[in-house]
C-alpha cells in the first residue's frame, strides 16, 4: 500500500494556493449554456474532436433526421450525465447506444443554428462520453469535467462509501462509464470475470449481479443532489481539485469518490498539518480533560485536529481546537446538512466558522453502524497520525487506529488508570508494540513533526541545590543530625572523613547557606531540612 509524503506538502499546498480563489462555490450544472455556432452567428465552424482510438469517419445517410445544433448540445450533455430526456417536437431523444464509436472529424456550419446528421450528433456525444476534450469555435472548450463531476455525484448516491468494488470499477472505466453501468444494472463482463476472480482467491463470495441492481435501485438525478448541496451551503470536492487531500489517495480501492465540503478554511491546507484525535464516547473527565487540552496545544503551535464529531473525546477535542482559534475537520457519518449527534449543533456551527465539516455521503443522508465504522479510514488517512485518548477493549476508536495502522501512519495512546475501563485499548495497543505512549502536545509532534525540527524537551525532575556537591561535603552534610547541633569531630567520624576534611566541607557548606556554628556545634539551617 502506498503512503503519502507529507515533508513536501507545504510547498505543494503554495502552489495549489496560487491557483485557487478565496471562494469555493459548489459546481452548477446549470451554468453556462454551451453553444457550438460562433458568437456572431455567422461564418464557418469546424469542430474537431480530439484523437481518440475510437474515432471514425461518419457519413451521414438520405434517412438521418437533422436536429439543431443547440439540440445536439444539450443531447450530449443529457447522455454525458446518464439522464433521459424527453425532448418532444420534432427532435427525438435520441439513444447513444444507437451508434457507438461513431465520431465526426469535422462539421462545417454557415449560420449559428446550423442543422447536423443525427448521426454525427450521436457520434459526438460519444465523443464525450469517452472524455476527449471538444474544441469548439473561437477557442470555445466543453469542460472537460463536466461529465465525471456529474457521474460521481450520482456514484456517491448509488454506491455505498468505501465501496471497492466501485472502487475498481472507477479506475478501470472511469467514473462516466462506471455510473452507466452501475445505472444499467449490468457490469462489463471482463470486470465481473476479475472481480470473481478476486473473490476466489481471498475465499469471499461476491454476487455481483445483486451488487449491481443495488447500485441502479438508488440513482438519482445528481443535478438535485448539487442543487440541493448548494442550497445548504456545501461544495463537491472531487479527486484532481485543487482543495482535494491527495493523501486520501493511500486508500487506494476505498477512496471516496468525493467529499461533501462546508466550511470556510480550504479543506487541503488544513489537512497539510494534522492529527487526528479520536476516543471513546463514555469518556471520563480525565479523558475529556486530555482531549481538550492536547487539542489546544496541538491548535497553539498551527496543527489542525481532526475528529469525527462525536460525544465524548471528539467533541472535546473539537472543543480545544476551537478555542486555540486553529481550524479543526469534523469528519461525518452522514449528510453535511444532518446534525448528529444534534447536540452539538452548536458545535458544527461554530467549526463551519473556522473549519470544515466534510462527508462522504450525499445531503440528506443519515448515519448508521456501518458508516461510522467506514468513515474511520477517512480520519486516519486525513491527518499525519492518530492519537488514541481513551477507548474500552472494543471500541470504535480502535478501528480508526487499524486504519491508521494500515496506511502506516503513526499511531499514540495516551495512558490512564488501570482500573478505568475506557482505557484498557489504549494500553492494550502500548503493551502490544502498536501504538506510542504519549502525554503532550510536544511528544506528539515529536512524531509527526519533521525529523530533527519538532523534537520534544526531555522531561526531568526538579534540580535541587544538593545536586550540585561533591560526594565528600555530601557525605559531611549528611552526617550533621536532623535536629540540634554536634561538634566537627563527631561529624567526621559519622561521614567516614579525617578532622581536616570535614572542617573544610563545613566551611564551604556554611557559605552555601546549608549550615551554621552556633554554641554547641553545626547544626542545618531551617532551608537545608527540605
Amino acid at each position: 500500500m502506498k503512503t503519502t509524503d507529507f515533508s513536501s506538502g507545504d510547498a505543494l499546498a503554495d502552489d495549489r494556493l496560487a491557483q485557487t480563489s478565496g471562494s469555493f462555490e459548489p459546481y452548477d450544472p446549470r451554468g453556462g449554456a454551451d453553444t457550438l455556432g460562433p458568437p456572431g452567428g455567422t461564418g464557418d465552424t469546424t469542430v474537431q474532436i480530439a484523437p481518440d482510438t475510437h474515432t471514425h469517419a461518419t457519413t451521414p445517410t438520405p434517412t438521418d433526421t437533422t436536429i439543431s445544433r443547440a439540440d445536439c448540445a444539450g443531447d450530449r450533455a443529457a447522455d454525458a450525465c446518464g439522464l433521459a430526456e424527453d425532448r418532444g417536437g420534432a427532435a427525438e431523444s435520441v439513444n447513444p447506444q444507437a451508434a457507438p464509436d461513431m465520431h465526426s472529424s469535422a462539421i462545417t456550419s454557415s449560420s449559428a443554428d446550423t442543422t447536423i446528421s443525427r448521426a454525427d450528433c450521436a457520434g459526438d456525444r460519444a465523443a464525450d462520453a469517452c472524455g476527449p476534450h471538444l474544441a469548439k469555435g473561437h477557442g470555445g472548450v466543453i469542460r472537460p469535467d463536466e461529465a465525471e463531476r456529474l457521474a460521481r455525484v450520482a456514484i456517491m448516491r448509488m454506491a455505498e462509501a468505501g465501496d471497492g468494488v466501485m472502487g475498481r470499477l472507477i479506475a478501470r472505466y472511469g467514473p462516466v462509464d462506471a455510473m452507466k453501468q452501475a445505472r444499467r444494472g449490468v457490469l462489463d463482463l471482463c470486470f465481473i470475470r476479475d472481480e470473481r476472480e478476486r473473490a476466489e482467491a481471498s475465499g469471499r463470495h461476491l454476487d455481483l449481479d445483486r451488487h449491481a441492481a443495488a447500485w441502479a435501485a438508488r440513482y438519482t438525478d445528481p443535478a438535485s443532489d448539487l442543487a440541493q448541496g448548494r442550497r445548504r451551503g456545501a461544495r463537491l470536492v472531487l479527486p484532481g481539485d485543487a482543495e482535494w487531500p491527495t493523501q486520501l489517495d493511500d486508500l487506494e480501492d476505498t477512496r471516496p469518490f468525493g467529499l461533501w465540503v462546508d466550511g470556510r478554511a480550504n479543506l487541503r491546507f488544513s489537512c497539510l498539518r494534522s492529527v487526528s484525535v479520536v476516543g471513546a464516547r463514555a469518556a471520563t473527565a480525565y479523558g475529556t480533560t486530555v482531549a481538550a487540552e492536547l487539542a489546544v496545544s496541538l491548535g497553539g503551535r498551527g496543527w489542525t485536529v481532526i475528529s469525527g464529531g462525536a460525544y465524548g473525546i471528539d467533541g472535546a477535542a473539537h472543543r480545544g481546537a476551537l478555542a486555540s482559534g486553529t481550524p479543526t475537520v469534523v469528519v461525518l457519518a452522514c449528510g453535511t446538512d444532518v446534525c448528529y449527534p444534534s447536540a452539538h449543533e452548536d458545535l458544527f456551527r461554530a467549526v463551519r466558522e473556522k473549519g470544515v465539516v466534510i462527508s462522504e455521503w450525499p445531503p440528506g443522508a443519515h448515519p448508521t453502524r456501518p458508516r461510522f465504522l467506514i468513515r474511520n479510514r477517512v480520519i486516519a488517512a486525513l491527518s499525519r497520525g492518530t492519537v488514541v485518548v481513551q477507548a474500552a477493549a472494543r471500541s470504535g476508536a480502535l478501528n480508526t487506529a487499524t486504519h491508521a495502522l494500515g496506511l502506516n501512519r503513526h499511531l499514540m495512546a495516551v495512558p490512564g488508570p488501570i482500573t478505568t475501563e475506557v482505557s484498557t485499548g489504549c494500553h492494550v495497543l502500548i503493551r502490544q508494540g502498536k501504538a506510542v505512549c504519549v502525554t503532550s502536545a510536544e511528544e506528539i509532534i515529536e512524531l509527526v513533526g519533521a525529523i530533527g525540527d519538532d523534537l520534544a524537551p526531555e522531561r526531568r525532575g526538579p534540580v535541587r541545590p544538593r545536586d550540585g556537591l561533591n560526594d565528600e561535603t555530601r557525605r559531611v552534610l549528611e552526617a550533621i543530625p536532623a535536629r540540634g547541633a554536634t561538634g566537627p569531630a563527631a561529624i567526621a567520624v559519622a561521614a567516614g572523613v579525617d578532622i581536616g576534611t570535614a572542617l573544610a566541607c563545613l566551611g564551604s557548606l556554611a557559605a552555601a547557606g546549608f549550615v551554621e556554628n552556633v554554641d554547641r556545634g553545626w547544626r542545618l539551617r531551617p532551608s537545608a531540612r527540605q
